[in-house]
């Protein structure tokens, strides 16, 4: 008589995740042009080590390994919330043009020289201008209406970021394109984008039942009292902020806003609060771990680490696919 085999329960799932998240930071931290052994990484850490391995993690590595967690962080909570509110497991961060408006904001302020902290300023007006305006046209609309006009929107920014970089001159095209593919090398700071990532977590895990029952339908969540439109509504401001936060401070980074939550529901099942803290887990360790691919694959040189999360992330995501198939939300 053979025994069944039960999947792990949601809490050593999310043990197993937060484990992975620490294996990613301490490569983060070891890994680079100038590699560290475990031993050095823990003496620098302890207050010991050499002067200057004390300045490769505290003053290189350490900073872009908080702003990846982060960026990981709010892309995957933004995805999350994305897919709930349309209810598409394929839905996005980047799908209703907000990011394309930062982009193009962004590009633009690039194209005239802008840099720094001024730079993340012209991409948040980009993005509330494209949230602005999606808000105008679609905002009390339904899922469907609300989707196709940030599809058209975000198609008419594309343009826009394609026309910028035709005219860009030579000398400022690489560092546009390097930009825009995703830049983490950029320093930022981190107090703001940690409370937004909290802020939003936090509504999203006491707003969990009513998003649970709009996620099974519109009509099912009207037969149970559920406020509909203020709830939609909650939703979009806030993964339009975190979105838009997101790409200020990194650039574009395409497939962890839209992979993760998925990953999450196959990993961690179908509970709403399980799928959130597998995304805020999920999402920072795979974004770690692709930053620390951009930087050490070709090192001294760097890739975008936009290109890594597609070029290592899809074809994982394709894998888990085909063996797992597809879960309901």
């Amino acid at each position: 008589m053979t025994r069944s085999l039960h999947p792990p329960p949601p809490l050593l799932r999310l043990a197993l995740l937060a484990g992975l998240l620490l294996l990613a930071m301490a490569l983060a931290l070891a890994l680079g042009s100038l590699p560290l052994s475990l031993a050095e990484l823990w003496a620098v850490l302890h207050g010991q080590g050499s002067p200057l391995a004390h300045s490769i993690v505290f003053e290189l590595r350490l900073p872009r390994m908080l702003q990846a967690m982060l960026v990981g962080g709010l892309l995957s909570l933004a995805g999350w919330q994305m897919q709930l509110l349309l209810r598409n497991p394929l839905a996005d961060p980047y799908i209703l043009g907000i990011s394309s408006g930062a982009a193009l904001a962004g590009l633009l302020g690039l194209l005239l020289g802008v840099s720094g902290l001024w730079l993340n300023l012209w991409s948040g007006l980009g993005a509330g201008a494209s949230l602005l305006l999606l808000l105008l046209l679609a905002g009390r609309s339904s899922s469907e209406r609300l989707l196709l006009t940030g599809v058209m929107l975000s198609s008419l920014c594309v343009s826009g970021v394609s026309l910028i970089l035709s005219l860009a001159p030579g000398e400022r095209l690489r560092g546009m394109l390097f930009w825009l593919m995703g830049d983490l090398s950029q320093p930022v700071p981190y107090w703001p984008l940690l409370l937004i990532l909290l802020v939003s977590a936090i509504i999203s895990a006491v707003l969990h039942l009513p998003l649970a029952i709009l996620s099974q339908g519109e009509t099912l969540a009207y037969s149970l009292g559920v406020a509909i439109r203020p709830l939609r509504l909650l939703l979009l401001l806030l993964a339009s902020l975190l979105t838009a936060s997101a790409v200020m401070t990194a650039g574009s980074i395409g497939f962890i806003g839209m992979a993760v939550p998925h990953l999450a529901r196959l990993l961690c099942g179908t509970a709403l609060p399980a799928q959130l803290a597998g995304s805020l887990l999920l999402g920072p360790a795979l974004l770690l771990l692709a930053d620390t691919a951009s930087r050490t694959l070709f090192a001294p040189l760097q890739i975008p680490v936009g290109v890594c999360t597609a070029l290592f992330g899809a074809p994982v995501f394709l894998w888990l696919l085909y063996r797992h198939g597809t879960t309901a939300r």
